[in-house]
Protein backbone atom coordinates (compact mmCIF):
# COMPACT_ATOMS: atom_id res chain seq x y z
CA UNK A 1 0.00 0.00 0.00
CA UNK A 2 1.17 3.60 -0.90
CA UNK A 3 0.91 6.75 0.88
CA UNK A 4 -1.81 9.38 0.04
CA UNK A 5 -4.32 11.48 1.61
CA UNK A 6 -8.29 11.63 2.69
CA UNK A 7 -10.77 13.87 1.50
CA UNK A 8 -9.79 15.93 4.54
CA UNK A 9 -6.08 15.83 3.87
CA UNK A 10 -4.85 13.84 6.16
CA UNK A 11 -2.23 10.95 5.82
CA UNK A 12 -3.75 7.43 4.92
CA UNK A 13 -2.15 4.53 3.76
CA UNK A 14 -4.01 3.19 1.28
CA UNK A 15 -5.37 2.74 -2.86
CA UNK A 16 -7.27 4.91 -4.45
CA UNK A 17 -10.32 2.55 -4.09
CA UNK A 18 -9.91 2.35 -0.30
CA UNK A 19 -9.97 5.62 0.58
CA UNK A 20 -12.29 6.87 -1.83
CA UNK A 21 -14.63 4.56 0.44
CA UNK A 22 -13.09 5.66 3.65
CA UNK A 23 -14.07 8.94 2.79
CA UNK A 24 -17.57 8.00 1.59
CA UNK A 25 -17.94 6.11 5.13
CA UNK A 26 -16.89 9.04 6.79
CA UNK A 27 -19.50 11.20 5.15
CA UNK A 28 -22.39 8.76 5.85
CA UNK A 29 -21.25 8.56 9.47
CA UNK A 30 -20.95 12.68 10.04
CA UNK A 31 -24.73 12.02 9.41
CA UNK A 32 -25.22 9.54 11.78
CA UNK A 33 -26.53 7.51 8.62
CA UNK A 34 -26.53 3.66 9.34
CA UNK A 35 -24.70 3.13 5.84
CA UNK A 36 -21.42 3.62 7.54
CA UNK A 37 -21.90 0.46 8.98
CA UNK A 38 -22.05 -1.33 5.83
CA UNK A 39 -19.46 0.71 4.05
CA UNK A 40 -17.24 0.12 7.29
CA UNK A 41 -17.86 -3.75 6.92
CA UNK A 42 -17.06 -3.51 3.24
CA UNK A 43 -13.42 -1.47 3.88
CA UNK A 44 -12.66 -4.68 6.42
CA UNK A 45 -13.88 -7.48 4.58
CA UNK A 46 -10.89 -6.97 2.09
CA UNK A 47 -7.63 -9.37 2.54
CA UNK A 48 -5.93 -6.51 4.45
CA UNK A 49 -7.70 -4.53 5.40
CA UNK A 50 -6.04 -0.74 5.57
CA UNK A 51 -5.24 0.87 9.35
CA UNK A 52 -8.04 3.59 8.83
CA UNK A 53 -10.81 0.76 7.57
CA UNK A 54 -9.97 -1.48 10.96
CA UNK A 55 -9.79 2.04 12.95
CA UNK A 56 -12.77 3.01 11.68
CA UNK A 57 -14.46 -0.49 12.50
CA UNK A 58 -13.56 -0.66 15.56
CA UNK A 59 -14.35 3.04 16.55
CA UNK A 60 -17.79 2.53 16.08
CA UNK A 61 -18.35 -0.97 18.00
CA UNK A 62 -16.87 1.27 21.27
CA UNK A 63 -19.28 4.20 20.50
CA UNK A 64 -22.21 1.89 21.15
CA UNK A 65 -21.03 1.53 24.95
CA UNK A 66 -21.70 -2.43 24.45
CA UNK A 67 -19.77 -4.30 26.37
CA UNK A 68 -20.81 -7.36 24.10
CA UNK A 69 -18.45 -5.32 21.09
CA UNK A 70 -15.35 -5.32 23.10
CA UNK A 71 -14.39 -9.04 21.68
CA UNK A 72 -14.73 -7.08 18.07
CA UNK A 73 -12.63 -4.02 18.99
CA UNK A 74 -9.99 -6.43 20.85
CA UNK A 75 -9.63 -8.60 17.01
CA UNK A 76 -9.71 -5.33 15.01
CA UNK A 77 -7.50 -3.25 17.48
CA UNK A 78 -4.97 -6.52 17.09
CA UNK A 79 -5.43 -6.63 13.40
CA UNK A 80 -4.64 -2.84 13.24
CA UNK A 81 -0.84 -3.29 14.95
CA UNK A 82 0.11 -5.79 12.45
CA UNK A 83 -0.56 -3.63 9.77
CA UNK A 84 2.18 -1.05 8.00
CA UNK A 85 0.52 2.40 9.77
CA UNK A 86 1.55 5.79 9.13
CA UNK A 87 2.05 8.36 12.57
CA UNK A 88 -1.20 9.18 12.51
CA UNK A 89 -2.59 5.46 12.12
CA UNK A 90 -0.33 4.65 14.63
CA UNK A 91 -1.64 7.06 17.19
CA UNK A 92 -5.39 6.02 16.52
CA UNK A 93 -4.49 2.45 17.23
CA UNK A 94 -3.23 3.81 20.80
CA UNK A 95 -6.11 5.93 21.28
CA UNK A 96 -8.41 2.51 20.49
CA UNK A 97 -6.37 0.60 22.62
CA UNK A 98 -6.61 2.87 25.36
CA UNK A 99 -10.59 3.12 25.54
CA UNK A 100 -10.43 -0.63 24.83
CA UNK A 101 -8.54 -1.31 28.03
CA UNK A 102 -10.89 0.81 30.14
CA UNK A 103 -8.83 4.01 29.87
CA UNK A 104 -11.52 6.45 28.34
CA UNK A 105 -9.80 9.64 29.88
CA UNK A 106 -6.46 8.51 27.89
CA UNK A 107 -8.30 7.70 24.99
CA UNK A 108 -9.95 11.29 25.07
CA UNK A 109 -6.46 12.80 25.59
CA UNK A 110 -4.43 10.91 22.87
CA UNK A 111 -7.28 12.18 20.05
CA UNK A 112 -6.69 15.49 21.62
CA UNK A 113 -2.90 14.99 20.32
CA UNK A 114 -4.21 13.65 16.80
CA UNK A 115 -5.76 16.93 16.59
CA UNK A 116 -3.34 19.19 17.52
CA UNK A 117 -1.53 17.58 14.67
CA UNK A 118 -3.99 16.72 12.59
CA UNK A 119 -7.04 19.50 13.36
CA UNK A 120 -9.13 17.70 10.38
CA UNK A 121 -9.21 14.82 11.16
CA UNK A 122 -12.55 14.08 10.72
CA UNK A 123 -12.37 10.64 12.97
CA UNK A 124 -11.03 11.58 15.56
CA UNK A 125 -12.84 14.80 16.06
CA UNK A 126 -16.09 12.88 15.91
CA UNK A 127 -14.97 10.24 18.42
CA UNK A 128 -12.90 12.91 20.93
CA UNK A 129 -16.25 14.27 21.00
CA UNK A 130 -18.38 11.43 21.72
CA UNK A 131 -15.78 10.42 24.33
CA UNK A 132 -16.07 14.04 25.66
CA UNK A 133 -19.82 13.36 25.98
CA UNK A 134 -19.60 9.75 27.47
CA UNK A 135 -17.48 11.46 30.26
CA UNK A 136 -19.38 14.91 30.49
CA UNK A 137 -16.48 16.83 29.73
CA UNK A 138 -18.30 19.70 28.99
CA UNK A 139 -15.26 22.38 28.74
CA UNK A 140 -13.60 19.89 26.04
CA UNK A 141 -17.03 19.23 24.23
CA UNK A 142 -17.16 22.83 22.99
CA UNK A 143 -13.31 23.26 22.48
CA UNK A 144 -12.56 20.30 20.99
CA UNK A 145 -14.62 21.00 17.55
CA UNK A 146 -14.13 24.96 17.69
CA UNK A 147 -10.22 24.09 17.30
CA UNK A 148 -11.23 21.98 14.34
CA UNK A 149 -13.70 24.55 12.56
CA UNK A 150 -10.78 27.05 12.52
CA UNK A 151 -8.90 24.54 10.07
CA UNK A 152 -11.66 23.59 7.46
CA UNK A 153 -11.90 26.03 4.79
CA UNK A 154 -15.94 27.43 4.88
CA UNK A 155 -16.85 25.97 2.10
CA UNK A 156 -15.95 22.25 2.53
CA UNK A 157 -19.02 20.25 2.72
CA UNK A 158 -18.11 18.79 6.46
CA UNK A 159 -17.31 22.29 7.63
CA UNK A 160 -21.14 22.81 9.05
CA UNK A 161 -21.08 19.29 10.33
CA UNK A 162 -18.02 20.20 12.86
CA UNK A 163 -20.33 23.57 13.85
CA UNK A 164 -23.28 21.56 14.83
CA UNK A 165 -20.68 19.61 17.01
CA UNK A 166 -19.75 22.87 18.64
CA UNK A 167 -23.20 23.92 19.16
CA UNK A 168 -23.56 20.94 21.51
CA UNK A 169 -20.63 21.96 23.17
CA UNK A 170 -21.05 25.30 23.48
CA UNK A 171 -24.90 24.64 24.93
CA UNK A 172 -23.20 21.84 27.30
CA UNK A 173 -21.43 24.96 28.79
CA UNK A 174 -23.93 27.22 29.18
CA UNK A 175 -23.57 29.50 26.13
CA UNK A 176 -26.86 28.95 25.32
CA UNK A 177 -27.07 31.97 22.43
CA UNK A 178 -24.06 30.89 21.14
CA UNK A 179 -25.15 27.59 21.14
CA UNK A 180 -28.68 28.17 19.21
CA UNK A 181 -26.56 30.56 16.43
CA UNK A 182 -23.93 27.59 15.79
CA UNK A 183 -27.03 24.71 15.56
CA UNK A 184 -29.33 26.78 13.53
CA UNK A 185 -26.50 27.82 10.81
CA UNK A 186 -24.95 24.03 10.83
CA UNK A 187 -29.16 22.62 10.57
CA UNK A 188 -29.52 25.62 7.85
CA UNK A 189 -26.76 24.08 5.73
CA UNK A 190 -27.71 20.34 6.09
CA UNK A 191 -31.14 19.56 7.06
CA UNK A 192 -29.57 16.27 7.99
CA UNK A 193 -26.98 17.27 10.34
CA UNK A 194 -28.77 15.15 13.34
CA UNK A 195 -26.20 16.03 15.83
CA UNK A 196 -27.00 19.79 14.90
CA UNK A 197 -30.43 19.21 15.61
CA UNK A 198 -29.77 17.38 18.74
CA UNK A 199 -27.75 20.37 20.00
CA UNK A 200 -30.80 23.00 18.65
CA UNK A 201 -33.37 20.96 21.19
CA UNK A 202 -30.58 20.34 23.81
CA UNK A 203 -30.31 24.54 23.86
CA UNK A 204 -34.41 24.93 23.93
CA UNK A 205 -34.73 21.73 26.81
CA UNK A 206 -32.30 24.24 28.76
CA UNK A 207 -34.15 27.62 28.67
CA UNK A 208 -37.36 26.35 28.89
CA UNK A 209 -38.63 26.34 25.41
CA UNK A 210 -41.03 23.64 24.77
CA UNK A 211 -42.70 25.15 22.10
CA UNK A 212 -40.37 26.07 20.46
CA UNK A 213 -38.60 22.91 20.72
CA UNK A 214 -41.43 21.35 19.10
CA UNK A 215 -42.42 23.11 16.76
CA UNK A 216 -38.61 22.74 15.08
CA UNK A 217 -38.91 18.85 15.66
CA UNK A 218 -41.85 18.99 13.52
CA UNK A 219 -40.53 21.25 10.94
CA UNK A 220 -39.68 20.42 7.05
CA UNK A 221 -36.60 22.39 7.90
CA UNK A 222 -35.16 19.03 10.03
CA UNK A 223 -34.84 15.40 8.63
CA UNK A 224 -34.14 13.29 11.41
CA UNK A 225 -37.03 10.97 12.61
CA UNK A 226 -36.13 8.02 10.32
CA UNK A 227 -32.81 6.23 8.70
CA UNK A 228 -30.32 7.40 10.99
CA UNK A 229 -28.00 6.10 14.12
CA UNK A 230 -29.68 8.82 16.15
CA UNK A 231 -33.19 8.98 15.69
CA UNK A 232 -34.06 7.30 18.71
CA UNK A 233 -31.99 9.99 20.78
CA UNK A 234 -34.38 12.71 19.30
CA UNK A 235 -37.57 11.31 19.41
CA UNK A 236 -36.37 10.50 22.99
CA UNK A 237 -36.20 14.73 23.22
CA UNK A 238 -39.61 15.16 21.00
CA UNK A 239 -41.05 12.72 23.85
CA UNK A 240 -39.77 14.77 27.00
CA UNK A 241 -40.60 18.20 25.55
CA UNK A 242 -44.52 16.16 25.30
CA UNK A 243 -44.47 15.02 28.81
CA UNK A 244 -43.02 18.65 29.66
CA UNK A 245 -46.46 20.51 27.94
CA UNK A 246 -48.32 18.31 29.85
CA UNK A 247 -49.27 15.34 27.33
CA UNK A 248 -48.01 12.29 28.76
CA UNK A 249 -50.07 10.16 26.37
CA UNK A 250 -48.19 11.54 23.42
CA UNK A 251 -44.88 10.92 25.32
CA UNK A 252 -45.87 7.16 25.68
CA UNK A 253 -47.19 6.69 21.59
CA UNK A 254 -43.59 7.98 20.82
CA UNK A 255 -42.36 5.83 23.28
CA UNK A 256 -43.85 2.56 21.97
CA UNK A 257 -43.26 3.81 18.52
CA UNK A 258 -40.15 4.75 18.07
CA UNK A 259 -37.28 4.49 21.44
CA UNK A 260 -38.68 1.02 22.78
CA UNK A 261 -40.31 -2.03 21.02
CA UNK A 262 -40.35 -5.19 19.84
CA UNK A 263 -38.24 -4.52 16.92
CA UNK A 264 -35.69 -2.12 18.83
CA UNK A 265 -31.73 -2.85 18.15
CA UNK A 266 -31.51 -3.74 22.05
CA UNK A 267 -27.92 -1.27 22.09
CA UNK A 268 -27.43 0.30 25.91
CA UNK A 269 -27.37 4.08 23.97
CA UNK A 270 -30.68 3.32 23.03
CA UNK A 271 -31.75 1.58 25.99
CA UNK A 272 -30.73 3.99 28.13
CA UNK A 273 -33.44 6.87 26.38
CA UNK A 274 -36.29 4.75 27.27
CA UNK A 275 -35.17 4.40 30.83
CA UNK A 276 -34.62 7.85 30.65
CA UNK A 277 -38.30 9.04 29.55
CA UNK A 278 -39.94 6.50 31.65
CA UNK A 279 -38.40 7.34 35.04
CA UNK A 280 -39.61 10.78 34.29
CA UNK A 281 -43.29 8.94 33.29
CA UNK A 282 -42.73 7.32 37.37
CA UNK A 283 -41.87 10.34 38.97
CA UNK A 284 -45.08 12.28 37.56
CA UNK A 285 -47.10 9.55 38.39
CA UNK A 286 -48.10 8.25 35.08
CA UNK A 287 -49.04 4.84 34.60
CA UNK A 288 -46.50 3.23 32.25
CA UNK A 289 -48.22 -0.26 31.96
CA UNK A 290 -45.69 -3.23 31.86
CA UNK A 291 -43.59 -1.12 29.91
CA UNK A 292 -40.47 -1.13 32.94
CA UNK A 293 -41.14 -5.10 32.81
CA UNK A 294 -40.10 -5.37 29.08
CA UNK A 295 -36.97 -2.91 29.49
CA UNK A 296 -35.65 -4.42 32.31
CA UNK A 297 -35.54 -7.53 30.75
CA UNK A 298 -33.52 -6.12 27.87
CA UNK A 299 -31.09 -4.21 30.27
CA UNK A 300 -30.49 -7.61 32.24
CA UNK A 301 -28.33 -9.10 29.34
CA UNK A 302 -26.07 -5.62 29.00
CA UNK A 303 -25.48 -5.91 33.07
CA UNK A 304 -24.49 -9.34 33.72
CA UNK A 305 -21.05 -9.08 33.51
CA UNK A 306 -18.10 -6.62 34.87
CA UNK A 307 -19.03 -2.90 34.38
CA UNK A 308 -18.01 -1.16 31.61
CA UNK A 309 -19.98 2.04 31.66
CA UNK A 310 -21.14 3.56 34.92
CA UNK A 311 -24.04 6.10 33.06
CA UNK A 312 -25.71 2.70 31.34
CA UNK A 313 -25.55 0.85 34.94
CA UNK A 314 -27.79 3.41 36.42
CA UNK A 315 -30.20 3.47 33.59
CA UNK A 316 -30.71 -0.27 33.90
CA UNK A 317 -30.65 0.17 37.55
CA UNK A 318 -33.77 2.94 36.62
CA UNK A 319 -36.01 0.06 34.49
CA UNK A 320 -35.33 -2.20 37.74
CA UNK A 321 -36.74 0.15 39.80
CA UNK A 322 -39.70 1.00 37.98
CA UNK A 323 -40.24 -2.86 37.19
CA UNK A 324 -39.92 -3.38 40.85
CA UNK A 325 -36.97 -6.10 40.46
CA UNK A 326 -35.10 -5.21 43.74
CA UNK A 327 -33.04 -7.72 43.94
CA UNK A 328 -31.48 -7.03 40.43
CA UNK A 329 -30.48 -3.45 41.82
CA UNK A 330 -28.56 -4.92 44.91
CA UNK A 331 -27.15 -7.22 42.55
CA UNK A 332 -25.98 -4.90 40.12
CA UNK A 333 -25.00 -2.96 43.33
CA UNK A 334 -22.55 -5.38 44.57
CA UNK A 335 -21.23 -6.03 41.85
CA UNK A 336 -20.02 -2.87 41.19
CA UNK A 337 -19.11 -3.04 44.86
CA UNK A 338 -16.52 -6.15 44.50
CA UNK A 339 -15.36 -4.75 40.72
CA UNK A 340 -14.40 -1.68 42.39
CA UNK A 341 -12.18 -3.58 45.07
CA UNK A 342 -9.42 -4.36 41.91
CA UNK A 343 -10.67 -2.06 39.02
CA UNK A 344 -8.79 0.74 37.79
CA UNK A 345 -9.62 3.22 34.79
CA UNK A 346 -11.95 5.85 33.89
CA UNK A 347 -15.12 3.80 34.16
CA UNK A 348 -13.98 2.62 37.59
CA UNK A 349 -13.75 6.51 39.06
CA UNK A 350 -16.94 7.06 37.47
CA UNK A 351 -18.31 4.61 39.57
CA UNK A 352 -16.74 4.79 42.16
CA UNK A 353 -18.11 8.47 42.59
CA UNK A 354 -20.89 9.08 40.90
CA UNK A 355 -22.46 5.72 39.28
CA UNK A 356 -22.32 3.55 42.67
CA UNK A 357 -23.77 6.52 45.17
CA UNK A 358 -26.73 7.23 42.06
CA UNK A 359 -27.72 3.43 42.41
CA UNK A 360 -27.75 3.38 45.80
CA UNK A 361 -30.35 6.14 45.56
CA UNK A 362 -32.39 4.76 43.10
CA UNK A 363 -32.91 1.80 45.45
CA UNK A 364 -33.37 3.70 48.39
CA UNK A 365 -36.06 5.80 46.42
CA UNK A 366 -38.12 2.99 45.26
CA UNK A 367 -37.93 1.46 48.90
CA UNK A 368 -39.30 4.66 50.38
CA UNK A 369 -35.85 5.49 52.31
CA UNK A 370 -35.77 9.27 51.19
CA UNK A 371 -33.62 10.51 53.70
CA UNK A 372 -30.99 7.99 52.14
CA UNK A 373 -31.84 8.65 48.96
CA UNK A 374 -31.16 12.12 49.58
CA UNK A 375 -28.10 11.42 51.50
CA UNK A 376 -26.66 9.61 48.25
CA UNK A 377 -27.36 12.57 46.13
CA UNK A 378 -26.36 15.73 48.03
CA UNK A 379 -22.65 15.26 48.12
CA UNK A 380 -22.76 14.30 44.17
CA UNK A 381 -25.30 16.76 42.81
CA UNK A 382 -22.66 19.44 41.20
CA UNK A 383 -20.44 17.02 40.20
CA UNK A 384 -23.23 14.09 38.03
CA UNK A 385 -21.40 15.32 35.23
CA UNK A 386 -18.05 12.99 36.10
CA UNK A 387 -19.90 9.89 34.65
CA UNK A 388 -20.93 10.77 31.59
CA UNK A 389 -24.14 12.07 29.81
CA UNK A 390 -26.08 15.63 29.24
CA UNK A 391 -27.56 18.40 31.42
CA UNK A 392 -30.79 17.18 30.13
CA UNK A 393 -29.83 13.49 30.68
CA UNK A 394 -28.43 13.98 33.93
CA UNK A 395 -31.55 15.84 35.11
CA UNK A 396 -33.77 12.69 36.00
CA UNK A 397 -31.02 12.59 39.09
CA UNK A 398 -32.10 16.03 40.09
CA UNK A 399 -35.26 15.12 39.70
CA UNK A 400 -35.61 12.21 41.99
CA UNK A 401 -33.75 14.19 44.63
CA UNK A 402 -36.45 16.91 44.62
CA UNK A 403 -39.29 14.33 44.60
CA UNK A 404 -37.18 12.60 47.49
CA UNK A 405 -37.16 15.71 48.88
CA UNK A 406 -41.07 16.56 48.96
CA UNK A 407 -41.83 12.93 50.50
CA UNK A 408 -39.22 13.33 53.28
CA UNK A 409 -41.11 16.58 54.33
CA UNK A 410 -37.71 18.19 53.91
CA UNK A 411 -40.02 21.17 52.54
CA UNK A 412 -37.18 24.01 52.44
CA UNK A 413 -34.92 21.50 50.57
CA UNK A 414 -37.21 21.42 48.25
CA UNK A 415 -37.79 25.06 48.09
CA UNK A 416 -34.40 25.25 47.89
CA UNK A 417 -34.06 23.08 44.57
CA UNK A 418 -36.87 24.10 43.18
CA UNK A 419 -35.21 27.79 43.06
CA UNK A 420 -32.71 26.59 41.36
CA UNK A 421 -34.28 25.07 38.71
CA UNK A 422 -36.68 28.27 38.05
CA UNK A 423 -34.00 30.40 38.30
CA UNK A 424 -31.71 28.96 35.04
Amino acid sequence: MNAAADAHNNPMTGDTDTIDLYDRALDRFVRFHPAVVDLAGELTAVDAPAPMSLALMAYLNLMSTDADDLDAVRALWQALSQTEANEREQAHHAAIGDWLHGNWHDASARLDDVLSRWPTDLLALMLGHQLDFFLGDAQNLRDRPIRSLLEFEPDHPHAEFVRGMSAFGLEESGHYGQALDAGLAAVDANPDDVWGIHAVVHTYEMQGRVAEGIGFLSSDNTRWESGNLFTVHNWWHLALYHLEAGRPERSLAIYDAEIHHAGSAGVPIEMLDASALLWRLLLDGIDTGDRFASLADAWSAKVSGDPWYAFNDLHAVFAFAGADRRDDIRSLIQTQQVWLETADGSNARMTAEIGLPACRAVLAFVEERDHDAIAELMPIRRTLNHFGGSHAQRDALQRTLLESALRAGRYELARALTSERLGV
